[in-house]
């Protein structure tokens, strides 16, 4: 059976990596990779704020997802590809439609759908 391929994706918002967090990222993501039976092929990582998209790292996993390079993304957590709301979701609809599954260890399987507003609750912060 033919391993699904996976990049690994790591960001902090520090200037600096001083403590070796984007390492302990990587290395999660790597041993959670090799558990589930995914091939890492690629990987890019941010230092800087989640809140700015125009991150060259996450810029590279867009690249290489259009050109189909791997099948599923690997996240520390969904704040790692950013903190912006409508713009993670917006990155998650345009992954998930080239044909990516995005995986967390913490979250599991990511899903554009994971971030609906249900339609009862559309509104209904005016009634409270």
């Amino acid at each position: 059976m033919d391993k699904k391929s996976a990049w690994i994706y790591c960001r902090i918002d520090a200037p600096e990596d001083t403590h070796g967090a984007l390492k302990g990222q990587y290395e999660r993501l790597e041993t959670y990779a090799a558990q589930i039976g995914f091939a890492v092929v690629g990987s890019s990582q941010d230092l800087g704020s989640g809140l700015n998209f125009d991150r060259p790292g996450l810029q590279a996993v867009l690249e290489a997802a259009k050109a189909k390079s791997f099948q599923i993304l690997l996240v520390d957590s969904v704040s790692r590809i950013g903190r912006d709301m409508a713009k993670t979701v917006n990155f998650i609809q345009t992954i998930s439609d080239c044909g990516i599954n995005i995986y967390s260890p913490m979250e599991g399987k990511i899903k554009p759908s994971d971030f609906a507003i249900p339609p009862f609750q559309l509104g209904q912060e005016g009634l409270l």
